[in-house]
């Protein structure tokens, strides 16, 4: 009886350590989620982010709620003296909330940390050719590290928003790698939730990724940025850039490319320009 009751103890003690943990969080989110959007990070929103005033109001409130939720839960840190401010932890938390409308969110569940520089900044790089590692000093405007820290440029972000639709959106490049890293694997295919999906994707990215390197070869235009071409995983990011930065163009030229990030990021971004 009392090697019973152990056990059931026992039970009942990582129950309460896998369960709670889970249920206060969901009633810090739910609190968080109740508070109104501060006057001043609407005007910032409606400032550096340009489909805050386009989308139709349902998702506003939603995103207002996810800006709510991340700027409480994510540690914005400011690297080589950069003074961090709500100009700069609110534009960002508004573009990283675009890619969770929409569906149940764990708000990017696998990091806690937001590095943000005052400018383009240099990073350690290592490459193989064959089994020569070979190591590089390059310029980033941000980067995504798994299961560690996002990493951005202050300056390449206000770049960016400086030319409304040009495709360029570092804050949407690297959070778009931390959807597809919740998989556990970098590739370009992030959770689908749907097993059909997951064969239409895999057929039309790797479609379109062929298309975009004959596209490059022979000097025709395109609505995505060769750097695509560097990963299946890198193509996903930069696609999701041109998904919300150039939507009515993609719909237009890369239509089959357009509904399965449509599917995905389950909203409908050339609408909201129309």
């Amino acid at each position: 009886m009392t090697y019973f009751i152990v056990l059931l103890l026992a039970v009942a003690a990582v129950t309460l350590i896998i369960i709670l943990p889970q249920q206060l969080r969901h009633i810090r989110r739910t609190k968080l989620r109740a508070l109104p959007l501060p006057n001043f990070y609407r005007e910032i929103l409606e400032r550096n982010l340009p489909h805050y005033k386009r989308m139709p109001d349902e998702l506003r409130e939603q995103l207002d709620r996810h800006v709510m939720v991340l700027l409480n839960e994510k540690r914005f840190a400011g690297c080589a003296g950069l003074q961090m401010t709500d100009e700069i932890r609110v534009t960002i938390a508004g573009h990283a909330s675009l890619l969770l409308l929409n569906r149940d969110s764990d708000y990017f569940p696998d990091f806690t940390t937001i590095l943000v520089y005052p400018d383009t900044y240099v990073a350690n790089e290592i490459t193989y050719d064959g089994e020569i590692e070979i190591h590089e000093r390059v310029a980033r405007a941000g980067e995504s590290w798994h299961r560690g820290p996002v990493i951005l440029s202050w300056q390449d972000i206000v770049r960016g928003l400086s030319t409304d639709g040009d495709g360029m959106n570092v804050i949407l490049h690297e959070f778009a790698h931390k959807l597809d890293e919740q998989d556990d694997d970098t590739e370009g295919l992030p959770l689908l939730g749907d097993e059909a999906h997951y064969n239409e994707w895999s057929r039309v990215l790797s479609r379109e990724f062929a298309s975009l390197e004959h596209a490059f070869e022979s000097g025709t235009d395109t609505v995505l940025d060769e750097y695509a071409l560097t990963s299946p995983a890198e193509f996903f990011a930069v696609a999701t850039e041109a998904f919300f930065e150039k939507a009515e163009e993609m719909q237009q030229t890369l239509p089959d490319l357009y509904v399965q990030l449509q599917q995905y990021y389950r909203v409908d971004p050339a609408s909201w320009v129309r």
